[in-house]
């Protein structure tokens, strides 16, 4: 029977090494130009929602490589060496680079698919206000669950707005409604710019569908100690993600990113089996 466990970097192929050096490299950076000049690299490299203000073409590639925090970037690390080290062998470094960034890039369009329908009842909100103002619906739109203070310069901006407009409202209320719409549109940016998708995870999940396809049987060792067939332990791991993708657990996992690279990564298995 195929057994498959951690044995140590004995064979590493040329595209999971510089994989490896290139997401360390930028974890790096991002710990020292955020420590040293106080620059936000994941601002930069992360990917922004597609409709946002900050975002760029090229993050739909850097997002893969930026990570928020050690824990995030190791694990992703080990299971890209893990599982990557056996796909790259076979299918040779071309076709492996080629799954890595279609499934990461999959990944990266299914999260924001998924996020373009969970906003679009609060971007309604902000549009029908900003379409027709009044004080009525400003009222209506701050005290619902629409409106949330996501950061503290959002807080403080609000908290500015609220007093100045509170102050013009009784003696001239058409200077008070402009200032609302120029909150509101403000707020709209700032909503729309604060997701921020970083991580491999979503390519990596897609080289664990592939491994548990070519390798149904090969046993994995869950914490070194625990075998289970790859093809039970991808099963497993994608009924996990799609639960807590569709229950919402409340943490800042990106769920549906991790499904779309292992639904990106199966079409696109079929598709080279075809040809």
């Amino acid at each position: 029977m195929e057994q498959f466990r951690p044995t140590g970097f004995r064979i590493l192929p040329p595209v999971v090494k510089n994989l490896l050096i290139i997401n360390g490299l930028f974890f790096l950076a991002t710990i020292a130009t955020g420590t040293k000049f106080g620059f936000d690299l994941t601002d930069m490299l992360g990917l922004h929602y597609f409709a946002a203000d900050k975002f760029k073409p090229y993050q739909i590639i850097t997002y893969m490589f930026m990570h928020g925090g050690f824990a995030h970037v190791f694990f992703n690390m080990f299971a890209l060496w893990m599982f990557g080290n056996a796909l790259e062998n076979i299918w040779g470094p071309r076709k492996f680079l080629t799954y890595y960034i279609i499934t990461g890039i999959g990944a990266a369009i299914t999260h924001y698919v998924v996020f373009y329908f969970e906003i679009s009842p609060v971007l309604a909100a902000i549009n029908d206000y900003l379409n027709s103002p009044s004080p009525e619906k400003l009222n209506l739109f701050l005290n619902s669950g629409y409106f949330k203070i996501t950061s503290v310069e959002v807080q403080d901006s609000f908290n500015l707005f609220r007093n100045e407009y509170n102050d013009l409202l009784s003696t001239n209320p058409t200077k008070a409604l402009q200032l609302s719409l120029d909150f509101i549109s403000e707020y709209k940016v700032d909503f729309l710019n604060a997701p921020v998708v970083v991580g491999a995870s979503g390519a990596v999940f897609g080289i664990l569908l592939a491994f548990g396809m070519i390798f149904p049987n090969a046993l994995i060792y869950i914490y070194f100690a625990i075998p289970i067939k790859a093809k039970y332990f991808v099963i497993l791991y994608g009924a996990i993600e799609l639960f807590s993708g569709v229950f919402n657990t409340g943490s800042n996992v990106a769920h549906f990113a991790h499904l779309g690279g292992m639904v990106f990564g199966y079409f696109l298995l079929l598709f080279w089996k075809k040809r």
